[in-house]
């Protein structure tokens, strides 16, 4: 299967404790096989405790802790489920900056399961076509997001995906957006 070539580009991956181990490893995985280089961004230092649904799995070590990381150092940003993961991020106002200075700059963002909750935070999602986990459906319709239960949508260089088994699409389409890079439609 052809892929994107990404060489050189750097792909922030942002997430805590909680996250959902396998919308890591595996966009991870393809980041690293396309060329890319995936970095992890946390707000603490870490290590961060994954999980497989309700189950511990992995531990991850931070890259960069998210006071550090500069948005303008990344060409592509991924935030990955979890619902632990992605609960404390969108109450946590660094990430919710983070993530909307990729928007500002019209860079790809790539988000799984319940990894959109911090979008909503971040003002990204009104007028915009998405999906997410089934049970986020609703606060991204109030939140002015036309959602829709597809494997996975793309809108001016934001992806995203409703659950682990949409990985292999997901993968696919971030690679995609990232070697486009920039998106002019990614921002008002």
């Amino acid at each position: 299967m052809a892929t994107a070539d990404i060489s050189g580009k750097n792909v922030a991956f942002l997430f805590t404790d909680g996250v959902e181990q396998i919308e890591v490893t595996s966009p991870w995985q393809a980041v690293q096989d396309a060329g890319g280089r995936p970095v992890l961004v946390a707000p603490g230092p870490g290590p961060l405790q994954g999980f497989k649904g309700t189950d511990k799995a992995d531990t991850f070590d931070v890259d960069v802790v998210l006071a550090d990381a500069d948005p303008a150092d990344y060409d592509a940003l991924v935030l990955p489920g979890g619902v632990i993961n992605a609960d404390y991020l969108r109450v946590e106002s660094a990430a919710v900056d983070f993530a909307r200075a990729f928007f500002a700059a019209h860079k790809p963002v790539a988000s799984i399961c319940h990894g959109p909750w911090l979008l909503i935070e971040a003002g990204a999602v009104d007028g915009r076509r998405l999906t997410s986990y089934h049970t986020l459906a609703t606060d991204l319709r109030n939140a002015g997001a036309h959602w829709v239960d597809e494997e996975v949508v793309v809108d001016q260089g934001l992806v995203t995906s409703r659950s682990p088994k949409d990985l292999a699409a997901f993968n696919a389409k971030l690679l995609e957006e990232t070697a486009e890079g920039p998106h002019g439609g990614q921002a008002d």
